[in-house]
């Protein structure tokens, strides 16, 4: 026991937080087929194409590009009520996703998701796709997250933009970045992320490497 040293210590099995859109979904089909529901139904333009490639904020700070500020609140209750039936079969899991919440999970941790997305569509993606995390908190961006990141006594974020990064660091947790959203990996490490991975393929092999060495 003397000769044990701490790399050869495994560790508490941590809780692990994860974004939704581009890091466990590819959110992008889905939602563009919805904003060019909601341009039809409004006979406002909407370029949706440009609109995917900055997912990640909430959806205000989007629809406000393309509606008055005083009809982005109907517009975004209208988006919302029309988006299970648009959004959710069109969207598929990114690669990894089910087995990054397997690995959390199979080593006794807890696996949740902490996202700006409106809570109820969230979680309709994860029961489509058969994901399954231990909790799901919606409607929180960038440093909000801190607030569910705390509750649950997340050790590690994962997302894929800065806002992501900012919340996890505001959280006092871990930041895993996955360069698989709108943001690079250098923007991600200039944000200040302390792992940055090409996407969740990596991430069981990464866990285990972390629950060795815990903040390697």
């Amino acid at each position: 026991m003397a000769h044990m040293t701490a790399a050869h210590t495994t560790a508490p099995a941590p809780t692990v937080g994860f974004d939704l859109d581009m890091t466990l979904i590819d959110s992008r089909p889905g939602i563009h087929a919805c904003y060019l529901a909601l341009a039809e139904r409004t006979g406002t333009f909407i370029d949706a194409d440009l609109a995917i490639t900055r997912l990640g904020p909430p959806l205000a700070e989007e629809l406000i590009n393309w509606f008055p500020a005083e009809q982005v609140g109907p517009m975004s209750d209208l988006y919302r009520e029309m988006y299970p039936d648009i959004a959710v079969a069109a969207t598929p899991a990114m690669p990894g996703a089910r087995e990054a919440i397997t690995a959390v999970q199979a080593a006794g941790g807890r696996a949740i998701v902490v996202t700006a997305k409106y809570e109820p569509n969230a979680k309709l993606h994860l029961s489509h796709l058969g994901l399954e995390p231990d909790v799901v908190v919606g409607d929180l961006w960038a440093e909000q997250k801190a607030e569910a990141l705390r509750e649950h006594g997340a050790a590690v974020y994962v997302g894929d933009h800065v806002g992501d990064v900012r919340g996890a660091r505001t959280a006092g947790a871990l930041s895993v970045a996955v360069a698989t959203g709108p943001c690079g990996a250098g923007e991600l490490r200039s944000a200040g992320a302390d792992v940055v991975l090409d996407d969740l393929a990596v991430f069981p092999r990464w866990l285990t490497g972390y629950r060795v060495a815990p903040g390697a």
